[in-house]
């Protein structure tokens, strides 16, 4: 295998996954119409799914740091495919909590692991991690569209159809990881690991709180501001393309950027732009609405993937638990506090409620200030073997 090929599969493998994460949320409809749920009930199937995963994923993290866990790529896939798949076989909403649950724990499973597979396999590279990022991005866009074909396919009784992706996902694991079972045995072991940075690890996870916030906030309201802005019923919908469109633009960015300049510098720079681009957002009215998302989607991504390997680097000898907390964990804030936002959308106004919001990159880009550029080893090191203390 090319040295692209790993991160291209693990890009795909990785979109199939995250695709089961939006369609949780994107299977909210049918579940109202369909089985007359209330809105309470309906959130409660996204939560079940949420709250398990990214409270689990830095356990998973943990367990990885003890031991290397490569086969957790396919079964995790196919467990994240098998839960949402379930979800319309049975009328029983018992039974629609703890398969979507078990969906959750799927993409648990997958996340801290594949951080760390996909990070070998870009022997160092931010570029490579910005392509596997996007493969995510990708899948959760595609969530709604999934859903769409669904509900034209016979609605929830066609959600075993679901499962497709987690096989073909699963299957894109399987070369990958052969290909690293069958490296040569004489290279030597890569240097060991530096210190833990702790200090630096916390305040970047402050950081990424605080991008968590922003755009779960701009994704449970953006829809319903861009509306009610504009005076256009489709406004909603083009958006959530746009902050989507947005996020895969990013990504890659991301990579190229810190090729050329240290990550930290690129994720502070990005954060404080953002902040400008999301006050032009909340405040500037009409069809500038469209700029303005696209631009902040864009400035949130760009640090996307480089907050993935600036936590590893942080966290050298537990790079599982480093990916645990950044991919999953902090993540999970941004929708705890999503209904204190709607709350106060409620006693004042959406732009009321939407413009704190404006604070919190500019909070992202100065911690960020504060945080040192950790030296890593060689791609070639990474790319010869497994990290110290993670056993094969």
């Amino acid at each position: 295998m090319r040295r692209t090929h790993p991160i291209t599969l693990l890009s795909v493998g990785h979109g199939c996954v995250d695709l089961y994460q939006g369609s949780v949320a994107a299977l909210v409809p049918l579940l109202v119409t369909e089985r007359a749920y209330g809105y309470a009930a309906a959130s409660g199937v996204v939560l079940a799914a949420s709250s398990l995963s990214s409270l689990a994923q830095p356990l998973f993290g943990v367990l990885g740091d003890r031991r290397a866990r490569p086969w957790l790529l396919p079964v995790s896939t196919l467990l994240a495919g098998l839960g949402v798949a379930l979800s319309g076989v049975s009328d029983s909403y018992a039974v629609t909590l703890a398969v979507v649950a078990v969906s959750g724990l799927g993409v648990a499973a997958y996340h801290p692991e594949s951080a760390r597979v996909a990070r070998l396999a870009a022997g160092g590279g931010h570029r490579a991690m910005g392509w596997f990022a996007l493969g995510g991005n990708l899948g959760f866009a595609l969530a709604p569209l999934a859903v769409a074909a669904l509900a034209a396919a016979g609605g929830l009784r066609r959600s075993p159809l679901l499962l497709l992706p987690a096989v073909v996902g699963a299957a894109l694991c399987l070369p990958v990881l052969r290909a690293r079972q069958t490296r040569p045995s004489g290279t030597a072991a890569p240097p060991g690991p530096a210190r833990d940075d702790t200090a630096s690890f916390v305040r970047l996870s402050l950081a990424v709180v605080c991008r968590s916030v922003v755009f779960t906030g701009l994704g449970t309201f953006l829809a319903l501001y861009a509306t009610e802005r504009t005076g256009s019923g489709g406004a909603g919908t083009a958006v959530l393309f746009l902050l989507y469109l947005g996020g895969a633009v990013g990504s890659v960015l991301g990579g190229v950027l810190a090729d050329r300049w240290d990550r930290v510098r690129v994720c502070s720079w990005s954060y404080l732009l953002t902040a400008g681009s999301l006050a032009g957002l909340v405040l500037v009215p009409g069809p500038a609405c469209y700029l303005f998302t696209a631009l902040t989607s864009i400035g949130l991504y760009v640090p996307f993937s480089l907050q993935v390997t600036l936590g590893q680097d942080y966290l050298p000898s537990r790079p599982g638990t480093a990916g645990g907390i950044t991919l999953g964990l902090t993540v999970s804030v941004g929708g705890l506090l999503a209904p204190a936002i709607g709350v106060l959308a409620d006693r004042t106004s959406l732009q009321t409620a939407l413009t704190p919001l404006i604070l919190l990159p500019v909070l992202a880009g100065l911690l960020f200030r504060t945080l040192p550029e950790p030296a890593v080893p060689p791609p070639s090191a990474l790319r010869r073997g497994r990290r110290p203390g993670v056993t094969p």
